[in-house]
């Protein structure tokens, strides 16, 4: 036992309870500290857990492999529990509290024999801010500790806002026997709840980000008038020093991350990561919507990532990172596709520890492959992370990838219409994620598996807050893989797509013109700021086009899917819906 016990009661009397029923050997508070940390790792490093990396080329960080059946999140076996399965929604699956009782919670019985209990107190948010909300996560993996540390304000700081308060979010984590057939992720949005145990890998394992910063979250800034969005925060000065705030969501694979830290190829422009994943927005006494990002860290998708696609992520792995499943280059260097080139006769050790080499049919690095890392060691990251207030949102951004339907960007006629672009979008499939190419997923708001509750009550919240907003962003769509005849993509992307946010902000100060399309807004030719660029006149007019009659077809496909929430779907879409297809019908007579 820890010799300082925290003074709150309900956390200690929930801790106690915890421990009779998962019977570990030893409970240890965590306070953060510098020395925990150290001696967290020192003890995993001896346990082979973790292998120390070169000092030389990353100091401080360390590599962690996984089981290999434990390896990405598993949607299959996450659940929202709720009285009514109507509640969760067919975005979710759902379990009652009286199976949770009878299937889950007997797994944990004993499931801590050995070893130690961790209790990890959490801020997400800044400290002290009214947007913050304290988590409690107890766990038996001290892997999972040290990430927490790094992706959360942890320790001491949680417990100071806590207090006395019974109000947090009670987070319980077990490794279990790892079992795929014993691993369940359950959710109880009404009584903040969540119940893990099976898997160590970070969304499963990791509470504070997608089980309570959006699961259980949605929920909450339901009931409380807010919205949990798995948004990234940007900020964007111009040449002329002016500077707005953005929030943009994507499906996986469509550059989320690589927009966060955009490096911007027009001179004079300047970039904020605020944040890189969630995004936690309220509204202000002013009548604008203020966000904040909840979390302290980023854990970033490594395959990919390099100096071209994203330098600033690059910089930001530096030092002082944890790597999970990437490979490992002689010399104890971290290493993963896309990363670098490699010499053709180099042997590595691949994600799993055996040897691989270039040409393999395997890859090196596991394609789900993470890093973990304090936001404030990304270059493009100042201190709006860190502001009490937020930042205030001027634009929300909705996108996709597709190769021939969506144009590069288009701005939505009201909010309305724009909680309607959200709803309906659509992003295609890539060979890495499913092994199909060019198969439409619809992925609304890029919530789908992380709505805590049915999304058509979801849809209407958004639709609601409007009433809450004098100055409400104004919302736009991207896409930056339009493909031309020859396969290719049309856009240059990465660094240039701050051409397209000059646009939007541009449209939020009343300064470009847009030409109407029945999508919505779409810019005219000579607004988009593409000098420079070896971009076609022919290019740039396949980039803007508004085909009508693939869009006729793409709204049978929206309205199919609306028509899975039934009666919980707001009928203000259904009417945007029946616009839409006006507007597309005029268009083509």
């Amino acid at each position: 036992m820890s010799e300082v016990l925290p003074a709150n009661q309900a956390l200690r009397a929930w801790v106690q309870a915890v421990a009779d029923h998962t019977q570990p050997k030893r409970i240890h508070y965590c306070t953060g500290s510098e020395a925990e940390r150290a001696a967290i790792e020192r003890e995993l490093v001896a346990a082979g857990t973790l292998l120390a990396l070169d000092p030389k080329v990353h100091p401080g960080s360390f590599l962690a492999r996984s089981d290999p059946s434990d390896v990405a999140r598993t949607e299959h076996l996450t659940f929202i529990s709720t009285e009514h399965a109507v509640d969760a929604g067919p975005n979710n699956n759902w379990m009652s509290e009286a199976d949770a009782n009878k299937r889950v919670w007997p797994l944990f019985a004993g499931a801590m024999k050995g070893r130690t209990l961790y209790v990890v107190p959490y801020v997400m948010g800044p400290a002290g801010s009214g947007f913050s909300r304290v988590g409690v996560e107890i766990t038996d993996s001290p892997y999972v500790v040290l990430n927490m540390r790094i992706m959360t304000r942890m320790g001491k700081v949680a417990l100071d806002q806590l207090g006395n308060s019974d109000t947090f979010v009670r987070g319980l984590h077990s490794l279990g026997d790892l079992s795929p057939d014993r691993r369940f992720i359950v959710h109880f949005p009404q009584r903040r709840e969540i119940w893990s145990i099976g898997s160590g890998y970070g969304g499963n394992a990791l509470l504070s980000k997608k089980c309570h910063a959006l699961r259980i979250a949605s929920v909450q800034a339901r009931e409380e008038g807010w919205l949990a969005e798995h948004m990234l925060i940007l900020g964007l000065t111009s040449a002329e020093g002016r500077t707005h705030y953005v929030a943009a969501a994507f499906p996986s694979a469509c550059g989320k991350t690589n927009l966060a830290m955009l490096v911007p190829s027009l001179p004079g422009w300047k970039v904020d990561t605020v944040g890189d994943d969630i995004c936690w927005m309220q509204p202000g006494a002013d009548g604008r919507l203020w966000a904040v990002n909840p979390e302290y860290g980023m854990f970033g998708v490594a395959p990919g990532t390099s100096l071209k696609t994203n330098p600033n992520a690059m910089h930001s792995l530096s030092h002082d990172v944890i790597f999970t499943n990437v490979a490992l280059r002689e010399g104890q260097r971290a290493w993963w596709e896309g990363m670098s080139k490699l010499d053709d006769h180099e042997v590595l050790q691949d994600w799993r520890g055996a040897a691989w080499r270039p040409g393999s049919t395997t890859t090196a690095a596991h394609p789900n492959s993470r890093f973990t890392v304090a936001l404030r060691q990304c270059p493009s990251t100042t201190d709006t992370y860190e502001l009490s207030t937020g930042v205030p949102i001027s634009a929300i951004i909705f996108g996709g990838r597709r190769s021939k339907l969506a144009p590069l960007v288009y701005e939505a006629r009201s909010w309305r219409h724009g909680v309607y672009v959200g709803a309906t979008m659509v992003s295609e499939t890539t060979a890495a994620a499913t092994g199909a190419v060019g198969v439409p997923r619809n992925d609304p708001m890029a919530m789908l598996p992380f709505c805590g509750y049915n999304m058509g009550d979801y849809f209407g919240h958004w639709l609601n807050l409007e009433k809450k907003l004098t100055r409400a962003p104004k919302i736009f769509h991207v896409n930056w893989f339009r493909t031309g005849d020859d396969g290719r993509f049309l856009w240059p992307g990465f660094g240039d797509n701050v051409r397209v946010l000059k646009w939007i902000l541009e449209r939020v100060d009343g300064t470009a013109t847009a030409q109407d399309a029945a999508i919505g807004l779409v810019p005219q030719r000579d607004a988009i700021d593409v000098r420079g660029l070896d971009l076609s006149s022919d290019q740039l007019f396949q980039l803007l086009a508004v085909d009508g009659g693939a869009w006729l077809q793409e709204a049978g496909r929206a309205l199919e899917f609306l028509g899975r929430f039934g009666q919980r779907l707001p009928a203000a879409l259904l009417d945007e819906h029946a616009s839409l297809v006006k507007r597309l019908h005029d268009s083509l007579h």
